[in-house]
């Protein structure tokens, strides 16, 4: 029996006869490959795709261009290193960012609280200086003259409204019970007079007292003697 031969087509002949003489890729060459696929992978991550869709990973691929496969390996992986540390960063900043904000805000409330301790200090200070200096006076009967003992009294109030210059006191004028509501009420008002000249002598400014009379409508002591009436002939002063 005779056989006939077997003829390959002249193209496939020329395509292995290419591929067989197919001469290997160049340092370069392959350096530019693996950036290209670097860029790839890059830009596939910040695309949103994931690791796992690595369009090098065929068979015939990871054999013949190994270097692409790992190089979009590369990129998918520094791309998502350099977010990492680009979120550390901005976390770190945000939590140095309110770390700051709650110090601000803890050092404002102290500095507040730190304040307000001592304004209620400042005004317990004030309210015990003005107890201690706005002391009654008291007048004889009938009379409008500021005694003698009281002097020292009526320097303390100077003294206290001089430390204190912010200070406003009124001045009363009270009187016993003799006598008719009208006659007391303008022996009242002499008596407040007499103390705040008497004060401004001391070199305390007028313009910071203010004097009214209750005549004898605010008595201390109700008892018809001496005893209570000389309680009740006074001048008082109280803050304003």
């Amino acid at each position: 029996m005779r056989y006939g031969t077997y003829l390959v087509p002249a193209a496939i002949v020329l395509t292995l006869g290419s591929l067989a003489c197919k001469p290997p890729k160049t340092a370069e060459q392959i350096k530019q490959e693996t950036q290209a696929a670097f860029n790839e992978g890059y830009q596939a991550f910040k695309d949103g795709k994931a690791r796992d869709t690595n369009p090098y990973l065929s068979a015939k691929e990871a054999k013949e261009n190994p270097h692409k496969m790992q190089g979009w390996y590369d990129g998918w992986d520094k791309a998502k290193a350099d977010k990492d540390a680009a979120d550390k960063i901005a976390a770190d900043k945000a939590a140095a960012d309110e770390a700051a904000r709650k110090a601000a805000a803890d050092k404002a409330a102290a500095d507040e609280a730190a304040r307000k301790a001592a304004e209620v200090e400042k005004a317990a200070a004030y309210q015990k200086a003005a107890e201690a200096a706005l002391k009654t006076i008291h007048f004889d009967f009938d009379k409008s003259d500021i005694k003698e003992g009281d002097r020292p009294l009526l320097q303390g109030i100077a003294d206290f409204m001089k430390a204190y210059p912010a200070a406003k006191v009124e001045i009363e004028g009270h009187c016993d019970e003799r006598g008719t509501n009208e006659y007391n009420l303008a022996l009242g008002n002499r008596r407040a007079a007499a103390a705040l000249a008497y004060l401004k002598t001391l070199g305390v400014d007028e313009a910071r007292f203010t004097t009214i009379s209750y005549g004898k409508e605010k008595p201390l002591c109700t008892e018809a003697k001496e005893a209570c009436w000389s309680q009740n002939r006074r001048g008082e002063f109280k803050l304003k």
